[in-house]
C-alpha cells in the first residue's frame, strides 16, 4: 500500500515549487519541469473563478490531500495558484517574494500616479470586507492584476494561509487587522508608506 504523500507545508510551498526567476517548478522535490513556464502559468490561470476541483489542467499542482471532498485547504491552494499565475504572468522577476504580506504589497499601489490613493483605498476596503472566499478572490483579482503592473511581490505562502482562514469568522478578522495594519502602516522616519522599509 503506498504511503499518503505529507501534508504540504503551506509556510513553505511557493518556496519550494518557485525557482529564482519565478518560473514554476512542476516537480518540487527534483526542481524538473515537464512544461515551459509559460504553459504552466496558463494552466495555473485557467483556476480563475472556477471551483477548487473542477479544473484539470490544475491537478498536477495540486499539493493539498484530498478524500473525495472539497477541503477549504484545497479550496485555497487553488486559489493562491490561480492568483499566483495571474501574478507572475509576463513578469521577469519573482512576484512571491517571503516577508511581503498582501496589506503591505497592496501599499505600493499608492505610489504610481495611475493610481488615485482613494480608489486604491477604496478597493482594498472592499476587499477586506468580504465575509466569503468567494467574493474575497474576486476583488483580489483585480487588485493583483494591479500588482503586477507595479512589479510589486507578494508572499504567496502566507497568502496560501490568509486565504485558508478567511473560512472562520474568527480568523477571517484575524486577517483583516494584519492586512489592516500593514496597509495603513507608516515609516517612521519618513511618515511614508514605503513597502520596502515597513514589516
Amino acid at each position: 500500500m503506498p504511503t499518503p504523500a505529507p501534508e504540504p507545508d503551506a509556510r513553505r510551498y511557493w518556496s519550494q515549487r518557485v525557482d529564482a526567476r519565478g518560473d514554476w517548478r512542476t516537480d518540487p522535490v527534483s526542481g524538473a519541469r515537464t512544461r515551459p513556464p509559460g504553459e504552466d502559468l496558463a494552466a495555473l490561470r485557467a483556476g480563475l473563478g472556477r471551483p477548487a476541483g473542477t479544473v484539470p489542467e490544475l491537478w498536477p499542482f495540486y499539493a493539498s490531500r484530498v478524500d473525495g471532498r472539497v477541503t477549504p485547504e484545497l479550496e485555497a491552494e487553488h486559489a493562491a495558484l490561480a492568483l499566483y499565475g495571474l501574478h507572475q504572468q509576463s513578469q521577469s522577476k519573482p512576484m512571491h517574494q517571503p516577508g511581503i504580506p498582501m496589506g503591505r504589497a497592496l501599499r505600493a499601489l499608492h505610489g504610481p500616479e495611475r493610481f488615485g490613493k482613494e480608489a486604491v483605498d477604496q478597493r482594498v476596503a472592499a476587499a477586506v470586507q468580504t465575509a466569503s472566499v468567494s467574493a474575497l478572490l474576486y476583488r483580489l483579482r483585480g487588485l493583483v492584476t494591479q500588482l503586477r503592473s507595479v512589479e510589486q511581490a507578494v508572499d504567496y505562502d502566507q497568502l496560501l494561509l490568509d486565504i485558508q482562514r478567511w473560512t472562520t469568522p474568527g480568523a477571517r478578522q484575524q486577517v483583516r487587522r494584519r492586512w489592516g495594519l500593514a496597509y495603513h502602516a507608516r515609516s517612521a522616519r519618513t511618515g511614508a508608506g514605503d513597502p520596502s522599509k515597513d514589516a
